[in-house]
């Protein structure tokens, strides 16, 4: 099996230096990490507090694995978008069904990536002006299915609490079953399986908090 792509030199970097921080600062803990594949690519889907909260996901396989991730367009100027596009992350319009980076992530996944979807669509928690508010979204689970790769669920907590500098905690759980869902219309199958995922990510999420 080939070797799953590689980073640019500033994922390198970044990850690097970020990894101490990470570790020992915010006492990062992950369980579960054999659930994520070593090769080929996967769609690795979880809960969502912070805008930070991909590194604590990519440390405990980094720099073995290289992450993609969706970011959204208005952050993308110069020279924000260099670093942005160079860590891994590619353009969404949120708010609106957005086919290019659908297409863009199931590429990604099909050329061996591991690709992180938030599927609630939203942090769920920020300042007073929240206008897209967090609901279950079916991308994560159509991206997978469409890619034919693992839908892997995560948990994440205490990245809502950087600035009290609490501990990091990370749990992954096994790829979602969806073999009976073969025969069914992509709509459908991709409805049932953010079902199951949402169940996954909650359990994981409590395990976690």
């Amino acid at each position: 099996m080939a070797s799953p792509p590689r980073p640019s030199w500033l994922y390198f970097v970044v990850g690097a230096v970020s990894w101490p921080v990470v570790k020992v600062v915010f006492r990062h803990r992950a369980t579960g990490v054999e659930h994520l594949p070593a090769t080929g690519g996967f769609v690795l889907a979880a809960n969502h507090s912070s805008n930070f909260d991909p590194w604590p996901l990519a440390i405990p396989v980094f720099p073995r694995r290289f992450f993609r991730f969706m970011a959204k367009s208005e952050l993308f100027w110069f020279p924000l978008s260099l670093v942005i596009t160079a860590g891994g992350g590619f353009r969404v319009r949120r708010g609106e069904q957005d086919e290019e980076a659908i297409e863009t992530a199931i590429g990604l996944a099909r050329e061996g990536h591991a690709v992180v979807m938030f599927p609630e669509g939203t942090r769920r928690a920020k300042g007073l002006r929240k206008k897209h508010e967090a609901r279950w979204r079916t991308g994560a689970a159509r991206i997978a299915l469409e890619a034919g790769v693992p839908l892997v669920p995560a948990g994440i907590a205490g990245t809502d609490q950087l600035a009290r500098l609490g501990p990091l905690r990370v749990a992954y759980g096994p790829a979602i079953d969806v073999r009976d869902l073969a025969e069914l219309p992509n709509g459908e199958a991709a409805v049932i399986a953010t079902d199951r995922l949402a169940e996954a990510v909650r359990e994981l999420e409590w395990k976690v908090a």
